[in-house]
């Protein structure tokens, strides 16, 4: 049976994305041009690294997404867009992330996602190329670690994802603890946090 899901991210007109992406990569800043260069290098070498793109509203993070974006899909591969509230509207293809991810909305300390190995999203997820998870402040490596080898002893099991947005804005919610505690949850203060491009 097909699975709809990657049906769905595969129905995008190459040639259109093509296009669209040679008009796109002219318009990118040095900036950009940088960060667009990291990520597609470790597509390319299967690199699987982590970057975050930090930055202010204004600057460009979603030009730099539709660049991304538009380049993988007219290669044919598919690229998951995700963002925590309607901006994901503004990303190509977009998905708000719980939706995406299966992400319970109700969530305690025995939440997981909605999804386990095998099933279409799964699937979907193994297949994909580059996640951009915009506004971003363990399910993909249990996804993966039976089809992809190895890829359990890597970040996001071996998938270039990209995160996006202003920590400033998004910091991780602690009850009744004092800053400093807040401050050091969030994934500049984490194991993450060392080995993340910014």
């Amino acid at each position: 049976m097909e699975n709809m899901l990657i049906a769905e991210e595969l129905t995008y007109d190459k040639e259109r994305w093509m296009t669209e992406h040679e008009m796109l990569v002219t318009q990118l800043t040095n900036e950009h041009k940088n960060v667009y260069e990291f990520v597609m290098n470790d597509i390319d070498s299967n690199g699987c690294e982590l970057y975050f793109v930090y930055g202010y509203r204004g600057i460009g993070k979603t030009f730099v997404w539709r660049t991304l974006s538009s380049k993988i899909r007219s290669r044919g591969d598919i690229v998951l867009n995700v963002a925590s509230s309607g901006i994901s509207l503004l990303l190509p293809g977009g998905k708000v992330t719980h939706s995406r991810f299966a992400i319970p909305l109700s969530l305690n300390e025995d939440s997981t996602c909605n999804t386990s190995q095998g099933n279409n999203l799964a699937e979907l997820i193994i297949r994909s190329k580059l996640i951009i998870w915009d506004e971003a402040p363990k399910t993909m490596r249990d996804l993966s670690r039976f089809a992809i080898p190895g890829s359990a002893e890597k970040i996001f099991c071996g998938k270039t994802v990209v995160l996006g947005g202003d920590f400033r804005r998004i910091l991780p919610v602690i009850l009744k603890e004092m800053r400093p505690i807040v401050v050091g949850a969030t994934i500049n203060s984490s194991y993450l946090g060392q080995i993340v491009r910014y």
